[in-house]
């Protein structure tokens, strides 16, 4: 695979949609679209508009990933939801784990967001002993750890992340994206929906472990997330 090629599965989503509403859907760090493919076909189905972008340096090869951070990844959802709010009058933003993250950036940056649902969100940076034994890792040349994805308790669902963590990447995560908000969060003031799961092995919900937009609870967070925006955009 050559760092031009999309994973099967990892391609991004543009839907016109009928309704004033439009989704920007967002997916997790190692990650690709497919894990949030349900929930945007589930949005569309609902008439809305949806942009579910791609991230730089993922659903490609971690190669790729090793060269982005932080502001290529704010970058994209930026662009995303200028195509999006451009032909809807309401938009509600949704994330998994970093997708959770770039949510709440959206919110605290991005203009006229009507409401959020953050799903397993990745919201504070690790221990400051995790991020030196990090870096550390990165000095003496190990600049990949073991991956993080398909976290899914439902047998017959694999996601197709990458099988390592790049910690370059990761730590720009940490520390230019999760330590500027972390003591933020309580000054949004729009409506969230928080999904999360009892069993989540990165970061509660009954059955779902951290990739639960593809495992046994799929269906209810599709359900729960169309109303909520059903609810909070005016449809």
């Amino acid at each position: 695979m050559t760092s031009s090629q999309i994973m099967p599965g990892a391609e991004p989503m543009s839907h016109e949609g009928s309704s004033a509403i439009g989704v920007l859907v967002l997916h997790g760090f190692t990650g690709n679209p497919s894990s949030m493919r349900g929930l945007a076909e589930s949005m569309a189905e609902l008439g809305h508009h949806v942009e579910m972008p791609r991230l730089p340096g993922h659903g490609t090869t971690i190669e790729e990933m090793m060269e982005t951070g932080w502001d290529d990844w704010t970058g994209e959802v930026a662009a995303a939801y200028e195509r999006l709010a451009a032909r809807v009058d309401e938009v509600v933003v949704m994330g998994l784990s970093m997708g959770g993250a770039l949510t709440l950036w959206s919110a605290f940056n991005l203009p006229g967001v009507a409401g959020i649902v953050c799903i397993n969100p990745a919201t504070m940076p690790q221990p400051p002993e995790v991020l030196e034994m990090m870096r550390e890792m990165v000095a003496d040349g190990n600049a990949v750890a073991p991956g993080i994805g398909s976290d899914i308790a439902d047998p017959d669902v694999v996601e197709t992340a990458y099988d390592g963590t790049p910690l370059v990447p990761l730590l720009s995560f940490m520390d230019e994206g999760l330590a500027p908000m972390a003591n933020r969060y309580g000054d949004l003031t729009m409506p969230l929906l928080l999904i999360t799961s009892r069993q989540d092995h990165v970061v509660w919900l009954e059955r779902s472990y951290h990739v639960a937009t593809q495992d046994f609870d799929r269906d209810d967070i599709n359900k729960r997330a169309g109303e909520f925006t059903a609810r909070v955009a005016g449809a």
